[in-house]
């Protein structure tokens, strides 16, 4: 109480104050001095807090930075990952891998891992501890699409190829959803012989798988719920087996394969089972054709007096050695391994496999050997069978080596612009012709150097470049840019002398050869290669409802022939697409292509 009168006081003036009041004033005004400003030297927090010159102050870091590098800061942290539980968090899903997940915009997958911790461990460098990303508790909706590549030049090429896709498939969407294939000038559907018939969506089947890859989110889910909801095989049709097979059946393990979707498995299985009665002969190899109501086989009339074909015999064990697997049920993989055991042990006195053999009697019809039309894929499934078992089908490889060295004698160089072509040869005559389908070869040659005997790598590399480099003449030696059905090596090599021979009907082997060059070499001729392909056809095939083959390549103006091929949107445009896309994007350690470029996941061990 005394106090107030003082202070009151001493606003009057100094000479009233006694000494004894000034000290102790005096006292008081010291220690509120030390208590306020001592913090600023003793708090050692809050000294830093005011260092500019401290390396772990954030403002002067962020200010020290390069200014393009100012937005992202953050990133010049160093980062420590629980590398263990981020392990366990990515194994959580061991299904084959696709592509990368699109971690976001400017940002790397290592970036986007997890939140920055706020605690930091020293002061110099700053660091913060990421919480390691949870294994997802439900799988993400398909489809995302692929990163793009780094190179803003392929991106616009991929893009390019995913836009024509696109207009392939709104132009069947539109005019002939629910049938085989479209009709796109005429704007109707449209069916070969070999869907037998009746109406199956082939083109929706055929590009389940490329419409996924592609990140087609709308196209793909309204294909899949066609098949879901429509896609039935009791038909009274007599098809193909082999088309069946590789479209249909692998078009549906493709997509089961990818996705995991059920309904894909349901399917592929069910038509599976709809095509062994093909098997009902008395050798076990299968007839070409099968009636999917009565099960009734038989062979093409005009297949030389109603033989089996090799390749359509030969093109079912990738199909069926997964149906095995994801069924449980062996009989698929029985049927097939049967039809390789009559083939294997049938005589061939020069080590080649003929075109026809008899399904009765297990003999060869004629002596006619190719690599392209009626063989081909025979010899792709062989060297593709060891692949799916990851090296465990070692008799696929010995016969698809074997075979390659009884070849060796039809893989000529020509003696006027020695270009390397594999001819044809019926008893003793050696045929100086190729099929735009026997381009396909350089492909599987490259694929087959690994794992090859040392005598044969340096031959399966030759060849496999050899093969690609005459396929591109024989689309760079026409007016339209595009090749032929076949061509001869005569008096111009690698050109179509026939004009019945001139047509092209948007098949994708020459670009696959590119495809599995690129993957395989790195040379980036090849893509190219491949993107003067896709300007040709572009230029040449696309009409205003799709895509159309053309009569004669050599014929410019181009004349069409009005068929959009359920290959062309499964095939062509995927290999395409593959291309010009990263590595990871259905990698080739992961996946075979079958003859159909339907990817199947490569397999621990085929199943017995």
């Amino acid at each position: 109480m005394a106090v107030l009168p003082i202070h009151r006081a001493s606003v009057g003036g100094r000479s009233g104050r006694h000494g004894k009041e000034k000290i102790i004033l005096l006292l008081i005004f010291i220690c509120f001095t030390v208590v306020c400003f001592g913090a600023l030297f003793f708090v050692p927090d809050f000294r830093d807090r005011l260092s500019v010159s401290s390396p772990g102050n954030p403002v002067q870091a962020f200010v020290n930075l390069h200014p393009q590098q100012q937005i992202g800061a953050p990133a010049q942290h160093v980062v420590k990952r629980d590398e263990e539980a981020i392990g366990n968090a990515e194994d959580g899903n061991n299904k084959p891998a696709t592509r990368n997940l699109d971690w976001g915009a400017g940002t790397t997958r290592k970036e986007h891992q997890g939140a920055t911790n706020s605690q930091t461990e020293k002061p110099t460098p700053a660091v913060v501890t990421l919480a390691p990303t949870p294994a997802p508790t439900k799988k993400l909706p398909p489809p995302a699409p692929p990163a793009n590549p780094v190179d803003p030049e392929i991106t616009m090429k991929r893009n390019t190829i995913l836009q024509m896709a696109k207009h392939a498939w709104k132009g069947y969407e539109q005019y002939a959803w629910g049938q085989n294939e479209l009709k796109p000038m005429s704007r109707v559907g449209h069916s070969a012989s070999i869907f037998g018939a009746s109406a199956m969506g082939a083109t929706i089947v055929d590009s389940l798988d490329t419409l996924y890859i592609m990140g087609l989110k709308d196209e793909y889910k309204k294909a899949r719920d066609w098949v879901a909801n429509h896609l039935d095989f009791n038909k009274g049709s007599q098809v193909s087996v082999f088309e069946i097979t590789i479209r249909f059946v692998g078009g549906l393990l493709s997509a089961y394969a990818l996705t995991k979707d059920e309904i894909f498995k349901v399917k592929a299985i069910e038509i599976g089972r709809k095509l062994l009665p093909a098997f009902n002969t008395a050798s076990g190899l299968s007839f070409a054709q099968v009636n999917l109501g009565t099960g009734a086989g038989r062979n093409w009339n005009w297949a030389s007096g109603g033989c089996s074909i090799l390749a359509e015999v030969g093109t079912m064990h990738l199909e069926f050695a997964y149906l095995t697997e994801i069924s449980g049920d062996p009989v698929f993989l029985q049927k097939v391994e049967k039809v390789r055991d009559i083939v294997q042990q049938t005589d061939r006195p020069d080590g080649l496999y003929y075109n026809y053999i008899n399904p009765n009697s297990k003999s060869w019809c004629t002596r006619h050997v190719s690599m392209g039309a009626l063989g081909d894929s025979f010899y792709e499934y062989l060297l593709k069978s060891y692949i799916q078992s990851n090296g465990t089908d070692k008799r696929a490889r010995k016969m698809y080596d074997e075979a390659m060295l009884a070849f060796e004698p039809l893989i000529i160089t020509s003696s006027g612009d020695h270009l390397m072509f594999v001819a044809e040869k019926r008893d003793r005559t050696v045929q100086n012709k190729m099929d735009h389908l026997a381009c396909f070869c350089a492909g599987m040659f490259a694929l087959g150097v690994k794992g090859a005997p040392d005598n044969l790598k340096e031959k399966y590399e030759k060849w496999s470049k050899g093969i690609v480099n005459t396929c591109h003449e024989s689309y760079d030696r026409t007016a339209s840019k595009i090749g032929p059905e076949s061509f001869y090596f005569d008096s111009r090599d690698a050109t179509a002398s026939n004009p019945k021979q001139r047509y092209y009907i948007l098949r994708p082997e020459v670009i696959e050869g590119y495809f599995y060059m690129w993957r395989l070499t790195k040379d980036p001729k090849y893509r190219q290669w491949g993107w003067e392909a896709a300007q040709a056809i572009e230029k040449n095939c696309r009409v205003e409802d799709g895509y159309s083959g053309i009569r004669d390549v050599n014929s410019v103006p181009v004349q069409h022939d009005d068929v959009q091929q359920s290959f062309f949107i499964a095939e062509t445009l995927k290999y395409l697409y593959l291309l010009f896309s990263d590595d990871d994007v259905i990698p080739l350690d992961k996946w075979v292509l079958n003859t159909e470029a339907h990817p199947l996941p490569v397999l621990r061990k085929i199943p017995t």
